[in-house]
């Protein structure tokens, strides 16, 4: 056992708390949800940026490479000032939802570099430009570009020519779980002399403002002693923590309290507010710090002259005690080396079976650090929310009936997988799925709790819906929770050798009661053919399926049905497991076998036509609109919808069946008695070995024809490179449409989709990502996974053309292989030393101290594999990770 996994151990065992500390500060707490108390729901413009210097927040913190407790009492990160910039930077920024050409984007270069499971070691990167920060210069440009546009980088802006710009590492290193080292590395990529004040920050987050808790904590200087300063840290519900500095130029404290007099035009109850270092610093203002070195909010100013090429470093030590006679002596750095050493040891234990060369390692612990990067401390209480604070003013009256108004059970505190902390800083139910794909390989315990927190009573609505995001917690998403904890269940199993079936039968038990709510509430005519809404792919329909329909009546999906059909099998499984130790999961398991079968038959057999929602011409499974005359359409667009029913795929093998007679014996009654619905259970006999069943939306009925095997009708389309296949995985609509656009005459409007390899021209949800072309890594992971199970019924007798047209055939195994490894390429080089993902970016392809920093974006080109929206979404896209992971293990 490695020293990280020790400490991991320690840590489940409550013998050491190791994860208290973390990386779990936002990247932006300004315009969330949270912090939004407008009566109309503006949450960008109630609390902008440029409030954020001065404005207390009410719900979180932000900052640059920071750390916080994990209830985020006491907060530590970096600020600087270059001696051009208007403001401190303190926090990153970006542009809002209406000021970027594609929706919020942030507009700058940091990399999460490192990090493990128990945040024994982190290290970070922010490129801070020489130059004044050109905050106007890219609202402006940006908001005269249109959708059709590029976005306006921070790049394109010159500000990095001739490498003006400092790279600011901040590394930590924990000597105990509660004793933090901190090293700061500045240094001058330029070719000048140049001065940076750095500022490392500690502050406590505002609990004291708002009529709810009156205590204040405090901080304050206790003593200097040989150039190392002593602050000592007060808090009711945190023990004592002191931060030492050595050789600060300044210690400047003040309050985490709002500038009213700034903001507001009323007058402070204290001199010392927020915004005071900024305005020392920025504004030379010797009265907006405290004489008397103690506040709510400390910096200690390091003031660096540093030489082109230079290198300059600084150490503090964040700790419980405050007795360390000597807190910098020689065995800080040896602290440093022997955590970096345990750091890699623990990531060669992980990626020790598998045969990976030196970027694809590169890569995969780059995508680890994102994951635990992006763990936040994530607080919201809605009835609190909702009602205001005894020290605020009364909300408005359209507050009680407009945004998450019915879920003011909801009461969030805890540290959660976000998505992405600057653009995403909030949890999104079906992302958080995925998520815990990686997080699995390394930090098992961590991975579960995030499952187990969206089922528990104070998040789950008493109704069994499960919270989308803060944006609208009555959104609904995919049902993906059953898979992402069977398949946690099974990586852990395989990786450390734990079968956690307790785990498994708690989110189960909590799954029974959304399963329930989906078909109460998403099955219209009760035939097992569901609706959703947009379910996650924002643009992805012919128009926004989360709104009325324009011509009434609604929409029969294939995807949502589908995903019914997958959350029937992932039940199907986990009762299963259960059975093996509890008959009374047969009969449950029995009640998901037969539904899944239900589902089936009305997505092959529904309508006039018997044919469900399949197009027999197209050989494609299509949404249908039912209109309020009864009349059906399909909706002939060629997108990851008609791919869907490949997902919905399952093996049962013989000696599971033999050792669970209950529900053998009740599927072979089904079976033999409801023959209308057997054609989705293939049976291949095997000698000696009885029968494995496969269960599947998609396969030849018994007896069909060649012609009539839908598998391999969509497959032949999946796998075509003028229509779904790209070289980086497979697209979210068909190229087919940038030749034959989808066009639709409804209600007097036409509704048209084309394909869209990159950014979305429309504004449906907000613009800011696009399904209508681009490549995902979720569903891509999900057809991936997919195949795999088809494979394994089938075997390998049964190929396919790769790609279509080729002439060249692979069985089902292979073909996941190869898409594994088309999706891998984005990050890694290609023959010429280039990374798909970073386009034609040149600084980030050829500039030795950027080629090598791995952004991991939401969505990808279809085309060409680069980046695109979110650039810190680790989150998902770090299913590289497990991709990479099998790609080595099984000779990719």
């Amino acid at each position: 056992m490695t020293a990280e996994e020790q400490r991991l151990a320690a840590d489940r065992d409550r013998t050491a708390y190791w994860k208290r500390w973390g990386p779990y500060l936002s990247e932006r707490q300004w315009g969330t949800v949270r912090e939004d108390y407008s009566p109309d729901g503006a949450a960008w413009e109630y609390f902008p940026h440029e409030q954020a210097r001065s404005r207390a927040y009410r719900w979180g913190e932000d900052g640059i490479a920071g750390i916080s407790d994990n209830h985020q009492r006491l907060c530590f990160a970096i600020a600087l000032w270059n001696g051009e910039d208007p403001i401190l930077k303190e926090r990153l920024f970006g542009l809002t939802g209406k000021e970027g050409n594609h929706g919020e984007d942030v507009k700058e270069y940091y990399f999460y570099l490192d990090n493990t499971p128990t945040h024994a070691y982190m290290k970070y990167l922010y490129k801070y430009p020489q130059k004044a920060f050109p905050y106007n210069q890219l609202v402006e440009e940006n908001q005269c570009r249109g959708y059709g546009d590029r976005e306006y980088e921070l790049l394109d802006t010159g500000i990095f020519n001739d490498n003006r710009y400092f790279d600011v590492f901040v590394e930590y290193a924990k000597h105990s779980d509660e004793d933090i080292l901190i090293k700061i590395s500045v240094i001058n990529r330029g070719t000048e002399d140049k001065s940076l004040h750095l500022l490392p920050t500690l502050w406590f987050r505002n609990t004291w403002s708002w009529g709810r808790f009156k205590t204040k904590p405090l901080l304050k200087k206790l003593k200097v002693d040989n150039n190392i300063s002593l602050i000592e840290t007060s808090h009711p519900t945190l023990a004592e923590r002191w931060l030492y500095c050595k050789d600060a130029s300044e210690l400047l404290f003040t309050e985490n309290e709002t500038n009213n007099e700034r903001l507001f035009g009323v007058s402070n109850t204290s001199p010392y507010v927020k915004d005071g270092i900024n305005d020392y610093i920025i504004h030379e203002d010797k009265k907006a710090v405290n004489p008397q070195q103690m506040g709510t909010k400390f910096a200690a100013d390091y003031l660096l002259n540093i030489g082109a090429g230079e290198t300059k470093t600084i150490w503090l030590r964040l700790s419980d005690s405050p007795n360390i006679v000597t807190p910098f002596s020689q065995e800080f750095e040896s602290i440093f080396q022997t955590r970096i050493r345990e750091a890699d040891e623990f990531y060669h234990r992980i990626c020790s079976p598998c045969a990976l060369g030196e970027d694809e390692l590169n890569v995969q612990r780059q995508t680890f650090a994102g994951m635990l990067w992006n763990k936040q401390f994530y607080y919201y209480v809605v009835d609190d929310w909702l009602k205001g604070d005894p020290a605020g003013p009364t909300p408005p009256e359209s507050r009680q009936n407009n945004r998450n108004h019915t879920w003011n059970h909801l009461f969030n505190n805890d540290i959660l997988s976000m998505p992405d902390k600057w653009e995403y800083p909030w949890y999104a139910a079906w992302d958080l799925a995925f998520h815990v794909i990686p997080l699995v390989m390394i930090d098992p315990d961590f991975a579960k709790r995030q499952l187990t927190r969206l089922t528990r009573e104070w998040y789950m609505h008493p109704n069994g819906q499960i919270p989308a995001y803060e944006w609208n917690f009555s959104d609904v998403n995919p049902p993906v929770h059953a898979w992402a904890a069977w398949r946690v269940y099974k990586i852990e199993q395989k990786i450390y050798g734990r079968a956690d079936k307790l785990f498994l039968e708690r989110v189960f038990q909590k799954l029974l009661l959304n399963f329930t709510w989906w078909v109460n509430r998403k099955d219209v005519e009760g035939k097992n053919i569901f609706q959703g809404g947009f379910l996650g792919m924002d643009n992805i329909g012919v128009f926004d399926r989360n709104m009325e329909l324009p011509s009434g009546g609604y929409l029969q999906q294939s995807d949502g049905t589908s995903w019914m059909g997958i959350y029937c099998l992932n039940m199907l499984v986990i009762a299963l497991e259960l059975a093996k130790e509890n008959p009374a999961y047969e009969d449950i398991a029995s009640k998901f076998f037969e539904h899944f079968l239900y589902i089936a038959d009305a997505m092959n057999h529904l309508g006039e036509n018997k044919t469900g929602l399949w197009d027999e011409e197209d050989g494609f499974y299509y949404d249908m609109l039912h209109l309020p005359d009864n009349g059906d359409v399909l909706l002939k667009v060629r997108s990851l919808v008609g791919l869907f029913p490949l997902l919905a795929v399952e093996t049962l093998e013989p000696e599971m069946l033999e050792k669970l007679p209950g529900f053998k014996q009740r599927m072979e009654w089904f079976i033999n008695n409801r023959r209308d619905l057997r054609q989705n259970v293939a049976c291949m006999e095997t000698q000696g070995a009885g029968a494995r069943r496969l269960l599947a939306i998609c396969y030849k009925p018994p007896g069909g024809s060649e012609e009539e095997n839908k598998l391999r009708c969509i497959l032949q389309k999946m796998l075509d490179e003028n229509e779904f296949l790209s070289p980086y995985g497979i697209r979210s609509v068909s190229k087919y449409h940038q030749y034959h656009p989808y066009c639709l005459k409804l209600a007097g409007e036409e509704y048209r989709i084309d394909y869209e390899p990159a950014e979305s021209s429309n504004a449906i949800f907000g613009g800011n990502s696009n399904w209508r072309g681009p490549i995902w890594f979720p569903i891509n992971y999900l057809i991936i996974e997919s195949l795999q199970k088809f494979h394994y019924y089938l075997g390998d007798d049964f190929k396919v053309e790769f790609p279509t047209g080729s002439g060249k055939e692979m069985n089902l195994w292979e073909v996941a292989q190869e898409l594994s490894k088309r999706l891998s390429r984005i990050f890694l080089k290609d023959d010429s030393g280039k990374r798909p993902v970073y386009g034609d970016l040149e600084k980030f392809q050829t500039d030795p101290d950027w080629r090598d920093l791995i952004l991991f974006h939401e969505y990808f080109n279809g085309d060409d594999g680069a980046g695109l929206g979110a650039n810190h979404q680790t989150g998902w896209t770090g299913l590289v990770a497990k991709l990479i992971q099998q790609c080595g293990e099984y000779g990719g």
